[in-house]
């Protein structure tokens, strides 16, 4: 499905980002593990490369400029890339408190790595794959900006700005042979979410269409499908992929 073709995974050390470059690599892919935190990068890469695959660790972080102009000058220098998936992003403990409460470092430090991070990575990757002429961009966002979650007002306007951006880069560079799409995942089980508090666990849980828990390989055969061929008319789109919690 994506043989021979190279992709990027921003946080891809740890739980979905993991899951999801594990999945993009048994697609065929080259995977570059684009992580702040170097330890969970190399491990990752470790372990791909123990199951056959050909991975790479790139260290990046993704609400610093120069970090991310960095890694797209690296991982460029290597060759084309085809696909990127914008994963990075804050949800550890963010919750819990009312918009009131919040502070401006608060909100600006969601915003900064949730919303102005995959704009700066992609910033960083499309001219590239506008020379091309291909590439396929897909921005992992939250169902939690289509439910309207309570108490997570900074982390839901972060996803929610997220898919605008998704939609208005899917207009830019539609006829460059690039597509832009958002996926929406759920309440992941996983070291992301261990702090949610339980009573929104059982809401999912009661709410779910399929009320099991939702775990990371429940969202990586989406997300490889938007980067194949098999998606090529498809952009602009915002795929939820939450066992029916939210039915837009």
């Amino acid at each position: 499905m994506l043989s021979g073709r190279r992709v990027v995974v921003t946080g891809a050390g740890r739980g979905l980002g993991e899951s999801m470059a594990h999945a993009i690599a048994s697609a065929g892919a080259q995977v570059v593990v684009a992580e702040m935190v170097a330890e969970r990068g190399e491990a990752v890469v470790d372990d791909l490369r123990a199951a056959g695959h050909t991975a790479f660790y790139e260290p990046v972080d993704v609400a610093d400029e120069t970090s991310v102009a960095g890694l797209a000058e690296r991982v460029l220098a290597a060759g084309e890339v085809w696909g990127l998936v914008n994963n990075a992003g804050l949800a550890d403990t963010v919750g819990g408190r009312y918009f009131w409460e919040l502070t401006v470092d608060e909100w600006d430090r969601i915003l900064a790595v949730n919303t102005r991070g995959p704009w700066l990575v992609s910033r960083a990757f499309v001219p590239a794959m506008r020379d091309a002429g291909r590439g396929r961009i897909v921005n992992i966002a939250s169902d939690a900006a289509l439910y309207g979650s309570p108490r997570l007002s900074h982390y839901i306007t972060s996803k929610g700005g997220l898919i605008a951006l998704s939609r208005a880069m899917a207009r830019e560079v539609g006829d460059d042979g690039i597509t832009v799409n958002a996926v929406a995942p759920g309440l992941v089980e996983g070291p992301s979410t261990d702090g949610v508090p339980a009573e929104r666990h059982q809401l999912y849980a009661q709410g779910r269409a399929i009320s099991r828990p939702q775990v990371p390989d429940d969202v990586t055969g989406a997300v490889t499908f938007l980067l194949s061929d098999a998606a090529r008319f498809i952009t602009g789109q915002t795929l939820v992929v939450d066992g029916g919690f939210v039915m837009p």
